[in-house]
């Protein structure tokens, strides 16, 4: 396979991308008060690994393979662990800090993979990338559907 100057150049933008959101994940997994949101950094930041690994071969040359049957992350339910009032607890406004940043992140991330898509000739190539993007508004809905059942959105 023999990417363009273009494609190349989108592809690194994307694994620094990549790169950034797992080292996000790590750290805040690390940081988070709750368990649940230390569970959820920790399975989104798997899969953001494998986002990693998958741009970085497509770089050396290689078009991996893609599972068959969309999504395959489990969908996580949250048991409130704040309540929506209280909004002076400091563990509280520390974890709504990070969803919000990990969210924004996410959001532009996704943007990212949006942009790129229609860069690409390579068919596998743009359905391996709109595979990826959907799994990052998929950890965008996971945080959303945390802070919302936490009363930290507004």
């Amino acid at each position: 396979m023999q990417l363009t100057q273009k494609e190349t150049s989108l592809l690194k933008d994307l694994k620094e991308q990549e790169q950034i959101c797992v080292e996000k994940y790590k750290k805040y997994s690390m940081e988070a008060n709750d368990e649940q949101l230390k569970n959820l950094f920790t399975q989104i930041g798997k899969t953001e690994q494998n986002h990693l690994d998958i741009i970085n071969q497509i770089l050396n040359g290689t078009v991996p393979e893609m599972q068959s049957g969309g999504n395959q992350q489990t969908q996580l339910s949250f048991t409130p662990t704040y309540t929506a009032g209280d909004t002076t607890s400091p563990n509280k406004q520390k974890d709504s800090y990070l969803c919000t940043d990990l969210l924004s992140t996410e959001k532009h991330v996704s943007t990212t993979y949006n942009t790129c898509i229609f860069e690409f000739r390579d068919t596998k190539i743009r359905d391996i990338l709109n595979h990826i993007q959907k799994e990052e508004q998929k950890h965008g809905e996971q945080i959303y559907k945390y802070m919302e059942q936490n009363g930290m959105y507004n």
